[in-house]
């Protein structure tokens, strides 16, 4: 989340759309937008967006003076402004892959899942090369997290917010944060304590702004202290913050911001200032009630009577159901947490936040199921606060959540000391998102949960775990055209389903590499790989996927012109769809036998075997593939030029499809 100049809830709701001072700070980058850059001075048309620099420390109001920039700037940028943020709440840098990712998603482009970082930046760049927005990033580490993503086009802006210089990108001046002017901090407070406690004692005010060293977030903390101390006067509070020791291994500027939290946090009583060193552990430093009460062990209605006390307070931000930790707070939680928990406790309360994220994503899931399935009926014992009454109440649960989800995901795999929890976490997560987006709408979201599981699989050394992790992740490179990556990794699943005994996935591995060496081109190899997949499936007596890969053998045969092969396939095909009594499929495999023996130069006995697959076809009562078999049919004959018989047939297909016709149709899409 941003860092805030004012507070966002609580006694602070009139100062919610308010801005205080920094109109000097305005006034500079507004002028920098203007000036003439290197490129412009020698006479040169500039190359790329320009880059403005808020730099400054968490806490002293740096972001909020950025969106104070961009809202003031809107007009200028059409289509908008485009918002990351580049490290995380605790310190952490985030990947490049996921911030444009999220940029991608933010302009409604589709990224495709497991694409590299180098590929997501050209796509994030190539948009904004048409567009003319103002591109917001936040809490930048260092030049390298910002130069990737910025544009070649001039005609776009670039705020970037960060703590110190952007060395190596040229032609950028910081607009270096300090301290608010003291009338500025004192405005900030008022909106706080309201005017007569400032009034009054007007001095005591000035010396309460300067004990804050003017910054945003200790004003507001201080001012929500006073809030809920209505009879508490500026002087006493500035003498109690006065006189707090600082913590001498901190900087300098940060002191401060240490000395106001750490009023507000001996205030609180003892179950609430638990539950806010518990929110160090919220992922992504995203909380909502349910999370609280699971760090807690409280009920969810304690945790968010709590919440909503420490939004007042200035110690989260809310924004809709959920809580946010402020940035600037983040690492004074951290080493509050690790200062007065024991180990095993943060353990329990981490553990107890991800079986209830478990069971609200199997409750999201299980919501989409139909009335009186066992899911269902699952989720009716479940308690009353962990269900959602409707399949779109759960969608927008999972559409709010998901970062924060994506991010327990993550961290709870790289802790690696509930492995079981996290497993179940990827697992649940996986199936709700398939449940609620679709399999290829979420797709990016799932490869990254498949590395996740990936990742536990090799760890714990399970095989079995390993292999179908292996094959999610090469089924979406093979959708994404990345055919020789999915080849690997369907190699690597392969070994792995040897290693656990499972024959399901070796089965499914070698059928896959056969697939990927046919789109590859490598008729040969798919062919071998098909043949050996075949032979595991008929030592097994799975009937029905020994005659689905005859098919696929016969197809690759076709492919590779040996048509004697090809035709002895969909011929064992047919057999094997036949003693299924499967009566779909054996039409298909006539059909597709029909087309070898006329790539064969055999027409006649062609025509013979498709006329037996329409009739098949209608024995199976399928009228859109017995439509399909007739134009194949008429197809046929008028390549050995019975042009009349054609038109008969063409008529025949078109009376069994009705109004619709046949326009486009075909085998492929009966």
């Amino acid at each position: 989340m941003t860092d805030q100049a004012v507070d966002s809830g609580g006694p602070a709701d009139a100062s919610r759309d308010q801005f205080f001072g920094r109109q000097r700070e305005l006034k500079s980058l507004r002028a920098d937008i203007e000036r003439a850059g290197l490129d412009t001075i020698a006479g040169r048309k500039a190359p790329r967006a320009r880059v403005l620099l808020i730099a400054g420390r968490p806490g002293s109001g740096r972001t909020a003076l950025a969106e104070e920039l961009a809202h003031r700037l809107a007009g200028d940028y059409p289509d908008g402004v485009l918002r990351t943020r580049l490290t995380e709440p605790g310190g952490r840098r985030v990947p490049m892959e996921r911030a444009a990712r999220g940029l991608l998603d933010s302009l409604e482009i589709a990224s495709p899942p497991g694409a590299g970082e180098d590929e997501l930046t050209e796509m994030v760049r190539e948009a904004l090369a048409v567009r003319r927005m103002l591109l917001f990033l936040d809490d930048a580490g260092d030049a390298e997290q910002v130069d990737p993503l910025l544009p070649d086009n001039p005609d776009c802006l670039a705020v970037a917010v960060a703590q110190g210089p952007l060395t190596g990108i040229p032609d950028v001046r910081p607009c270096t944060l300090g301290g608010m002017d003291a009338k500025s901090a004192i405005e900030l407070l008022g909106t706080f304590t309201g005017s007569v406690r400032i009034t009054v004692d007007p001095q005591a005010a000035e010396t309460l702004a300067e004990e804050c060293g003017g910054q945003p977030a200790a004003l507001v903390l201080v001012g929500g202290w006073l809030a809920a101390r209505p009879k508490t006067s500026v002087a006493d509070v500035a003498k109690r913050l006065r006189a707090l020791p600082d913590d001498g291994e901190q900087p300098r500027s940060v002191r401060p911001l240490a000395r106001a939290f750490r009023l507000v946090y001996e205030s609180l009583p003892q179950a609430a200032a638990r539950i806010l060193r518990l929110l160090a552990l919220a992922p992504a430093g995203l909380a909502d009630a349910h999370t609280a009460s699971a760090l807690a062990g409280c009920s969810v209605s304690a945790a968010q009577t709590t919440l909503n006390d420490f939004t007042a307070l200035g110690l989260v931000h809310r924004s809709g159901h959920q809580y946010e930790v402020p940035g600037a707070l983040a690492p004074l939680l951290r080493a509050l947490l690790e200062a007065q928990d024991r180990p095993a406790e943060v353990q329990l309360a981490r553990a107890r936040m991800l079986e209830r994220t478990v069971r609200q994503l199997h409750s999201c899931r299980a919501v989409t199921e139909p009335d009186g399935s066992p899911a269902r009926k699952k989720l009716a014992g479940l308690p009353r606060a962990l269900r959602f009454a409707t399949a779109p109440a759960a969608a927008e649960w999972l559409r709010i959540r998901q970062p924060a989800l994506l991010a327990s995901a993550r961290l709870a795999v790289e802790d690696g000391e509930l492995d079981t929890l996290a497993r179940r976490l990827v697992a649940a997560l996986v199936r709700a998102l398939a449940a609620h987006r679709g399999t290829e709408d979420a797709a990016p979201e799932l490869y990254g949960l498949h590395q996740l599981v990936l990742g536990v699989a090799e760890r714990r050394g399970l095989h079995r775990e390993e292999a179908a992790a292996l094959l999610n992740l090469a089924d979406l490179d093979a959708q994404t055209g990345r055919t020789e990556e999915a080849l690997a990794r369907y190699r690597a699943a392969l070994d792995a389903g040897r290693a656990a005994n499972d024959p399901y996935a070796t089965g499914r591995a070698m059928e896959s590499v056969g697939g990927a060496y046919q789109e590859l081109g490598d008729w040969q190899r798919a062919a071998d790989w098909y043949g050996r997949a075949l032979a595991q499936r008929q030592a097994r007596g799975e009937r029905a996927d020994e005659a689905r890969l005859y098919g696929r053998l016969a197809a690759a045969h076709t492919y590779a012109g040996r048509y004697g092969d090809a035709l002895r396939g969909w011929r064992a095909a047919v057999a094997g769809y036949r003693r299924l009594g499967d009566l779909p499929s054996q039409a298909r495999a006539l059909s597709e036998a029909a087309r070898v023996q006329e790539y064969a130069g055999r027409p006649e006995e062609s025509l013979h075997t498709c006329r037996e697959a329409v009739e098949w076809a209608r024995q199976a009562g399928d009228v859109r593939l017995q439509a399909a078999l007739q134009l194949r049919l008429a197809d046929t004959l008028d390549r050995i030029g019975d042009p009349a018989s054609a038109r008969l047939h063409r008529g025949t297909a078109g009376r069994l499809l009705g109004p619709e016709g046949t326009e486009g149709f075909s085998l492929r899409n009966p």
